[in-house]
């Protein structure tokens, strides 16, 4: 896969996030993904991701930085939203928050098979 592939691939796979096109997700996801070391597979990705919507209604992913290194890509993520409760451990109750995400990804057979994820809550807790 070529690095614009790849990247044509990573702005596929948000979109489909972002719609919450569950079904859709396998065509971008191994069936055996592991997220920051726990293996999740599939299902248990789709899980974490719809809880992610449900605590956060008005969750949008932007890429602000794609690295494209095949079978690598990385990017680090904006977020503008409103958790509705608490989130990452903090009291967010609702109260709209900026924060970045920097995100890893290993591809298998095209479709991303490892994550790994450092989201930025030092900028959340300087906002509340």
């Amino acid at each position: 896969m070529s690095r614009d592939d790849l990247a044509d691939l990573y702005r596929a796979y948000i979109a489909c996030l972002n719609r919450q096109d569950w079904p859709s997700l396998g065509r971008f996801v191994h069936d055996d993904v592991i997220h920051n070391g726990r293996p999740l597979g599939l299902s248990g990705y789709r899980a974490m991701l719809e809880r992610d919507f449900r605590e956060i209604p008005d969750l949008r992913f932007v890429i602000a930085l794609p690295l494209s290194d095949p079978p690598h890509i990385a990017a680090r993520l904006q977020f503008d939203c409103a958790p509705v409760g608490t989130f990452l451990g903090l009291p967010v109750n609702g109260r709209r928050v900026s924060f970045c995400e920097n995100v890893f990804y290993a591809l298998q057979d095209g479709k991303i098979r490892q994550v790994w994820s450092v989201i930025d809550k030092t900028a959340i807790e300087a906002q509340l």
